[in-house]
């Protein structure tokens, strides 16, 4: 099926939905019993989470779990005007920008380990697939779980998960609409629509979005459209059943990064944030088109035993495509053409900054996982002990079907002077199955109340994997076959009802790393290897208005890094030490505060390679904060201002062992943020005017020196406005 007729479907089935309601009601046998309304879970008056999901199998208290967790609410996302996943991780000090290039995906790091596209990523918990922006107008709230996840996730990125939770139906009708213009003349536009039938047993929420996206790149244009159903039915009083549908093209020119420059392989210099290097009259965007479909079965056995059954399908359609810069060479030719004063012909530009270009393209790109859980979950007591108690199982199936890219060489170029060639592009190579995951999961929970003050939370997953991945021929070329058994086990202690320590152990499972452009074994993902953690920490509420937190960590998992034979390889332990605290709440009456700070340590260790032994880990910097209020003017509560300091201390650059010698580091920066909002009412629409402008000081400063890819570096975005209109009618 293509995905142009899915897309169709999909509208209709939402605006079909978006009506249903009243036909619902008539049909419906007015005196059978009805569940208890549904509550639609949101932030309180203040937009401050209390409860998140990521940290279990279930909602659950901040405070209670023993887990470093933070949350994005909606509230927090319409008043900061956040469009992307990247927008709303700023507020998160241990989350790192990863090859976050514009028109392309948001990729992070959490803890200074890079979260796997195809692992890392939730969506109400289920996996989904994140190669492609994520969506945010129909999420209610975006949660990040830091650290290992092996219980909850099994397979999943040492630094942690990215929970998408869902918008549900409203129990109130609900009309918003937005509007809003900002960088080079961007317009967007999105619809919120919520409700339920007059008898409450059907609900429905439709949200859809486009945008016209002119980025403060010059060239970097595209445009998306966005379309999403969920929908509640209350078959009986004990049954509710669940669906959810999305949809999203979207297709813009993608902004490549920067390589370091001459055999001393220095860091580019003079070039600014809205360079673009893939500017080439054949040029062409990357188009993805990405849709979900997921169902959720909630049965209540009685008061304390209920059971979930949930599924979700994720599909990525991708045609790919950059005219890239990439070395100084034409590795292309026999033998390699290689000018003077290059000092490595594949990840590094020329002294005076040419280039090697390449068109590098793979169109018809076919990504899709499927996941499934049931689970049993229920509350007990043996003698004085009580138990909560969660058991079920898990799948996994996913299939990755892509050509191997296109490189052809061009010519030369140079990021100071461009040079535009006129080239025909030619076909792409044909399209096969790469990859194939089957993963099986058990699991069990039981958070044991051993006294009014003390919880011991225990829990085991057992995975079992089996993979396997091919070439372009269609040879089979690496077979994975293994099970694991993953344990998690935390203390949590009140010291007073509002103040609680904790202290956990917990292992878990690294997806493997995929062997980045040229390395040997380019495209090739590796073996999933155990990771470990150690972590304590505190919570606080200090008042009704304030809460704290802190935790000290350590993490070990496999290095993973391109070695002095070009091959993504395995060697010793990359290990992260780190320090978080943070804080949110209201300081006084109108003002609302948040802070977050995280030290971090991270190195490799026992590799028996000299040149990367004991030294930094890329793209991970030392020290980070961000630190942010709201205020609304006493005298003119309609006014509220909003500002954000953002700082990252410097952060070493080496994707491979040669640069890691080198020691390179990236300067740190500081970025500084400011925006108001005004809310009013014309009539009976309620209407709230915000205004923004990010990196107010215009600083240039390298967001990313990522290792992606071969590694790159990635500006960060200079200047940019904004203005919306908000009407919630």
């Amino acid at each position: 099926m293509s995905a142009f007729p899915f897309r169709h479907k999909l509208i209709a089935l939402a605006v079909a939905c978006a009506f249903a309601p009243a036909a619902f009601a008539q049909s419906a046998d007015k005196s059978d019993n009805v569940l208890p309304e549904v509550v639609v879970t949101s932030a309180p008056v203040d937009g401050i989470a209390r409860n998140a999901s990521v940290g279990g199998f279930s909602e659950a208290p901040l405070r209670e779990t023993p887990a470093s967790i933070s949350v994005i609410t909606r509230e927090q996302m319409q008043e900061r005007s956040i469009r992307t996943a990247t927008d709303a991780v700023k507020y998160d000090a241990s989350v790192q920008n990863s090859y976050n290039a514009v028109g392309l995906s948001d990729w992070f790091a959490i803890r200074g380990f890079v979260l796997d596209q195809g692992a890392s990523y939730r969506k109400d918990g289920m996996v989904i697939l994140a190669q492609a922006a994520i969506p945010m107008e129909n999420k209610e709230r975006f949660e990040i779980l830091k650290g290992l996840s092996g219980l909850q996730a099994g397979i999943a990125s040492s630094g942690g998960l990215l929970n998408y939770v869902t918008k549900r139906p409203t129990d109130d009708p609900l009309r918003s609409a937005t509007f809003e213009v900002r960088e080079r003349g961007t317009i967007y536009s999105s619809v919120d629509l919520g409700g339920r039938s007059d008898d409450k047993r059907f609900g429905y929420r439709i949200n859809a979005a486009a945008e016209d996206i002119k980025s403060y790149v010059r060239g970097s244009n595209g445009e998306r459209q966005f379309v999403s159903g969920a929908f509640d039915w209350r078959l009986s009083p004990r049954a509710l059943l669940q669906l959810d549908v999305d949809y999203q093209h979207k297709s813009q020119l993608t902004v490549p990064g920067f390589q370091l420059m001459g055999s001393e392989q220095r860091i580019p210099t003079g070039v600014s944030g809205k360079t673009m290097l893939n500017d080439q009259p054949w040029s062409r965007p990357v188009v993805d088109d990405s849709d979900n479909i997921g169902l959720k079965f909630e049965y209540q056995f009685n008061d304390n035993w209920r059971t979930t059954l949930q599924a979700n399908k994720s599909t990525l359609r991708r045609d790919d495509a950059v005219a890239l810069s990439s070395g100084c060479a034409d590795i292309t030719a026999t033998p390699i053409v290689t000018p003077a004063g290059c000092g490595n012909a594949f990840v590094g530009y020329n002294s005076n900054g040419d280039y090697a270009l390449y068109d590098l393209r793979r169109e018809n790109d076919k990504r899709s996982v499927m996941t499934t859980q049931a689970m049993l979950q229920g509350t007990f007591a043996t003698g004085a002990i009580k138990h909560a108690l969660t058991t079920g199982v898990s799948t996994l199936n996913r299939r990755d079907n892509f050509a191997d890219y296109l490189f052809d060489f061009v010519g030369f170029g140079n990021i100071y002077n461009p040079v535009y060639y006129n080239y025909q592009l030619g076909a792409t190579n044909p399209v096969r199955l790469r990859r194939k995951d089957d993963e099986k999961s058990v699991f069990v929970q039981d958070i044991l109340t051993l006294s009014d003050r003390l919880k011991l939370h225990t829990g085991v997953r057992y995975t079992q994997l089996q993979r396997d991945q091919f070439n372009s021929a269609g040879t089979s070329t690496r077979r994975t076959d293994d099970d694991f058994v993953l344990p998690n086990v935390a203390v949590v202690y009140n010291v007073q009802p509002t103040v609680s320590v904790y202290g956990s152990y917990s292992e878990g499972l690294e997806p493997g790393g995929e062997a980045p452009a040229g390395s040997t074994n380019v495209d090739m993902v590796m073996d999933p290897t155990k990771s470990k953690q150690y972590e304590v920490g505190v919570k606080a509420d200090l008042n009704a208005d304030i809460s704290v937190s802190a935790a000290i960590f350590q993490i070990k998992r496999a290095n993973e890094y391109v070695n002095s034979s070009f091959t993504y390889a395995v060697a010793g332990k990359q290990v992260n030490r780190g320090l978080e605290l943070a804080a949110q709440g209201r300081a006084i009456r109108d003002l609302m505060i948040g802070a977050s700070f995280t030290a971090l340590q991270a190195k490799a260790e026992g590799t028996g390679d000299y040149q990367i032994e004991g030294k930094r880990i890329g793209n991970v910097p030392k020290f980070k904060s961000a630190i942010y209020m709201d205020y609304a003017l006493p005298q003119m509560p309609a006014i509220k201002l909003n500002a954000m300091w953002i700082y990252s201390g410097s952060k070493a650059f080496a994707p491979n062992r040669d640069i890691a010698v080198l020691n390179k580091e990236v300067d740190g920066y500081h970025v500084l943020n400011l925006g108001a909002r005004y809310a009013t009412k014309f009539g009976n629409t309620a209407t709230t005017f915000r205004f923004g402008v990010d990196n107010v000081f215009n600083k240039f400063y390298w967001g990313d020196t990522s290792n992606a890819f071969g590694g790159y570096l990635i500006p960060g975005a200079p200047r940019v406005f904004r203005l919306s209109t908000q009407l919630d009618f």
